[in-house]
């Protein structure tokens, strides 16, 4: 079984369908779990004073036909919490945002945003939280890594990782600006670092 991972969206609907394209051409079969921050949220954390919006029409970047290309499964990132935060009418978009899970399995693996934890204090709340989970991905920081037993790990050139240890924690990258995801292979047991090129 295979899956692609992606996340950190903001709305870019660019990145994403460059993204989606070339998941199309590397692994068609594969299933799609999104690792939250789908999408922008326009008002930042700093100028949030307690105001509350009408409709979430009015806090996030939203391009015309994005929601037709989300058609996969996610949790929710700190953008979704955001919105939901600041806005409190009952609307399609926003009831969708409502529901999505903190974490969804992704074969043996947990998929989580990332935004719950301070990044030095990652493998405390993943032991205090989910201490069942021995392979784990994330994003967040728009930054992909790779962590093994509590060890960063330089990601290959060729980008595939084979899972060996006891413990993984993979963050995906972000598709805004880097377009970057990952392929999971449960029967191989690896992950494959991908990244569309520019150009």
């Amino acid at each position: 079984m295979q899956y692609a991972l992606l996340g950190d969206i903001h709305s870019s609907l660019d990145d994403l369908t460059a993204v989606l394209e070339q998941i199309s051409s590397e692994a068609p079969g594969a299933v799609l779990i999104g690792t939250g921050d789908l999408y922008e949220c326009t008002v930042s954390k700093k100028k949030l004073h307690g105001q509350v919006y009408a409709c979430v029409g009015d806090v996030i970047k939203h391009p015309f036909d994005f929601d037709a290309v989300l058609t996969f499964p996610s949790v929710y990132g700190n953008q979704e919490e955001r919105i939901l935060l600041i806005t409190e009418q009952s609307e399609p978009l926003r009831d969708m945002l409502q529901k999505l899970p903190e974490t969804v399995h992704a074969g043996e693996a947990i998929v989580i945003h990332g935004h719950q934890w301070k990044p030095e204090e990652r493998a405390i709340w993943l032991d205090k939280h989910l201490p069942e989970a021995t392979i784990v991905f994330h994003g967040h920081t728009h930054r992909s890594s790779y962590t093994q037993d509590g060890k960063n790990i330089a990601i290959p050139k060729d980008g595939i990782v084979t899972l060996s240890g006891q413990s993984h924690v993979i963050n995906v990258g972000a598709v805004v600006e880097s377009k970057e995801w990952v392929l999971f292979d449960t029967e191989k047991r690896t992950v494959r670092f991908m990244q569309v090129k520019k150009g």
